[in-house]
Order: structure tokens, then C-alpha cells, then sequence
């Protein structure tokens, strides 16, 4: 199993989200971010001092390379996720600059939910506001491994040490009591550059890493041979040609744990067993495959499987269940109210549902639980109980983000609803 951890180690790749309330310098830290571990093209850097300079501004607003829509730059402020690649010679990164803006909550979760760091920005000169609970909320709520709490415009106040020990202290204990594990906090200005690429000058009393450094160095993944295998299938390969007659394949990405030749599997929901016979990946047989390499699989019989089965080690399967009981993040401006029919989307396998009841929703000022608010607008978390068509094989979300997880779709046009952890995915400690 060493031999899996290597090959995944050599890749590293971190996923990571910024968020923040309004004006705390998300752009203008990415940007930063970007520009100071050089991964800023010529034309891009000289794209945005002419727009800097169009603006009045003499120095380049960094913030422009990530703020990309037009009413983005008109108005100063991030209203969609943008998504930007880069890498250092230590790591590759993918990161998601998230919007402020409370109506824009839900963008954040599209930011944060396949992240495994998120960077939470603070004004050092406000302190801990709503919005920063909402994030440290969300993140807490979608299970992200690492919270950075960046505090953000020391330059503002003087670089001054207690002001940026009391923001931690009230943020730590914040998160601690939404079952956050671990805060990691920075005193940053994105605007002059300190501590993000580089440690500053003025602040010699912070003795940690930069943003840039925690990046590179805080642990990602897990040994996926932890988990319980998890293959949902995508398409049914059978070419019948007369070099492969009988080739009978089942490809798809592996969500969570190893699948081995050899290994007896159950397909989910219909129940029927086999063993896997044969892995194919990048076009030659091997004797192992792990999350989250796309394979096509084979098994020692023929069965009925098709989109949307679910193969499973026999000894480690879920159970199928038509009644889901989950904590959810309401994405649309349409309610969603008890009674709504909805498609519930889940790996690779669409069915129909009902919305049975929305038992309550979370009011994030004191973590308290509003008991049935009847409906959840845009932005809400609550808890629903959705009946399902067809039975679904899901995992508990603390257990597997992939199969964990679900959207509410709208039947008629398509548009995503809700998007949905279940079991206790969010329990917060009481205070």
C-alpha cells in the first residue's frame, strides 16, 4: 500500500477556497497570491494596470485578475466563483475566489465543497462579523479539513499584535464550537504583501509560515485504503467487435477507497454480487486502482447493471434507502417547501423524490435550530427529509464527501435547488 501513497503524494494537488465578508481583500489576496509566486502571465499583468490605470489607480489592483465579470469591475466586488490554476515547485493548486456578499452565500458553497482548505479573510480593523461566521459555518458544515483565518489589513492598524491576537482568539473559539479541528490563523496585508508570498518586514513578532508556505505544506489526502471502495458507474462499455466479442466493461471514477482484482463486490441498489475479474486504466491492465482514478472495471459475471449502479465491496457496502434525512444549503431563489417534487441527484444516478418535511432551519448568529420554518429561501441551512423514487445507497457525509452528498433538482428546467450532506453532518456544540 506504500506504493499507492507515493504515487498519490507525487501528484499533490490542494483544492482551496478563499472567503470573507465584504471588502476584506479576497480578490486582492489571490491576486497576490498569484502575482507574488509568479504565475501571472506578461499580457494578464499588463491587461489589468491598464484597467488599474483606466480606474485612476496608479499601481496595478491586483484584485482585478480574479474579479473577471464586468459588474464585478464596475462595482469593486466578487459576485461569481472565479476559478484559477497555479503551481510552485512544491504543489499544484486549484483555488476558488468566493464572493462577500450574503446573497451570494451560496456560491460559496460551490467554492467549498470539493475544497480540502479554506482561507477565511478578516478586516483587522472590524474584527469578527456575521459574514465570518457564515463562512466558518459553511466550511464547518461541508466537513473542509483546514480552516485559514487570514487577518487581513494589518497595515490598517499598525501591524499591531493584540489586534490580531484577539480576532484569532474570537475566531478559534468560534470554530471550535461548530466542531471546526483546526484553525490556522495569519496576520496578512494583501495589499503591501506581508506574509503572503513572502514574511514580513513589520511584523517580526509572528513567527509562523506565510499563506503561501501553509499552502504548501499542510497535509492533503488520506490513505484512500481506509475508506470503503465506492464505484459509481458512469457507462457501460461493450464494444462487440470481433477482436473483443464479449468485452463486457463498466467505466467510471472510483469515489473513495481501492478496488482489486479478486475482490467480491456487490452492485447497489439491485443487491446482485460478483468479483472483480479484470481493472482496465489509460488503456492496460492493472491489479489495483484507487479514488479518484477513472478505470473501467469487469467482473467475473454478467449482470444487469447499467448508469447509476453502484459496485461496492460485499463486506463494506451501504444500505439502500428511500427516506434521506440531511442538512442542506437552499441555492435558488425559489423556496423549497415541504411538498415540492424534485429530482434528487446522487453520483451518477438521477431519481425522482418528494420534499416530506423541512424540520428546521439554523440560525447562525447563536448556532440555535428555528424548528419547522415550513420552507428554506435562498442562502437558508436547514434539515429536510426527502422521499425517493428508488432506493439510493448513500454514505454518511462525515464519512465521504462524494457519496455523502446530493442536489435537488428542478424537474421541469433542470436548474439545481439545494445541494444536500446527509446524516449529522452538522452538529454544533452547545454554548
Amino acid at each position: 500500500m506504500s506504493t499507492i501513497i507515493e504515487q498519490t503524494a507525487a501528484t499533490s494537488l490542494l483544492r482551496f477556497a478563499t472567503a470573507g465578508s465584504v471588502d476584506d481583500g479576497k480578490s486582492t489576496l489571490v491576486g497576490r497570491l498569484l502575482h507574488d509566486s509568479k504565475a501571472v502571465l506578461a499580457d494578464q499583468l499588463e491587461a489589468v494596470q491598464r484597467a488599474s490605470l483606466g480606474r485612476g489607480q496608479e499601481a496595478p489592483d491586483l484584485a482585478l485578475l480574479t474579479d473577471g465579470l464586468r459588474a464585478e469591475r464596475e462595482q469593486g466586488i466578487t459576485i461569481d466563483v472565479a476559478y484559477r490554476y497555479f503551481a510552485t515547485p512544491r504543489r499544484r493548486f486549484i483555488l476558488a475566489d468566493t464572493p462577500g456578499h450574503v446573497q451570494y452565500t451560496r456560491n460559496m458553497v460551490t467554492g467549498a465543497s470539493t475544497a480540502e482548505l479554506t482561507v477565511i479573510l478578516v478586516d483587522a480593523r472590524n474584527g469578527v462579523v456575521e459574514q465570518t461566521r457564515r463562512h466558518a459555518a459553511i466550511a464547518a458544515l461541508l466537513r473542509v479539513p483546514h480552516v485559514v483565518l487570514a487577518v487581513n489589513k494589518m497595515d490598517l492598524v499598525d501591524y499591531a499584535e493584540p489586534v490580531f491576537a484577539a480576532i484569532a482568539e474570537e475566531f478559534t473559539g468560534y470554530a471550535a464550537s461548530l466542531g471546526v479541528p483546526e484553525v490556522s490563523a495569519i496576520p496578512i496585508s494583501a495589499l503591501a504583501g506581508d506574509n503572503v508570498v513572502t514574511p514580513s518586514a513589520t511584523m517580526d513578532w509572528y513567527g509562523g509560515p506565510t499563506v503561501l508556505e501553509h499552502l504548501e505544506t499542510v497535509p492533503v489526502g488520506t490513505d484512500p485504503s481506509d475508506d470503503p471502495a465506492r464505484f459509481p458507474v458512469q457507462y457501460v462499455i461493450r464494444p462487440q467487435t470481433a477482436e473483443h466479442p464479449d468485452y463486457r466493461g463498466y467505466a467510471g471514477q472510483i469515489a473513495s477507497g481501492v478496488l482489486r482484482v479478486g475482490d467480491p463486490v456487490t452492485v447497489l441498489p439491485s443487491g446482485r454480487t460478483s468479483t472483480i475479474e479484470g481493472i482496465d486504466a489509460l488503456g492496460r491492465a492493472v491489479d489495483a486502482a484507487w479514488e479518484p482514478q477513472s478505470v473501467t472495471v469487469l467482473l467475473a459475471d454478467d449482470l444487469d447493471i447499467s448508469r447509476g449502479d453502484l459496485i461496492t465491496p460485499t463486506d463494506r457496502a451501504p444500505n439502500p434507502s428511500q427516506d434521506i434525512e440531511a442538512t442542506v444549503c437552499h441555492l435558488h431563489e425559489r423556496p423549497l417547501r415541504v411538498g415540492d417534487r424534485v429530482l434528487l441527484k446522487h453520483t451518477t444516478r438521477t431519481v425522482k423524490a418528494v420534499v416530506k418535511d423541512v424540520p428546521s432551519r439554523l440560525t447562525l448568529d447563536d448556532l440555535s435550530q428555528h424548528p419547522f420554518p415550513g420552507e428554506l429561501a435562498a442562502n437558508d441551512i436547514g434539515r429536510v427529509l426527502v422521499r425517493t423514487a428508488e432506493p439510493l445507497a448513500l454514505d454518511p457525509y462525515a464519512d465521504s464527501r462524494r457519496t455523502g452528498s446530493f442536489l435537488l433538482i428542478d424537474p421541469a428546467d433542470g436548474t439545481t435547488l439545494t445541494a444536500g450532506m446527509t446524516g449529522t453532518a452538522f452538529v454544533p456544540i452547545a454554548r
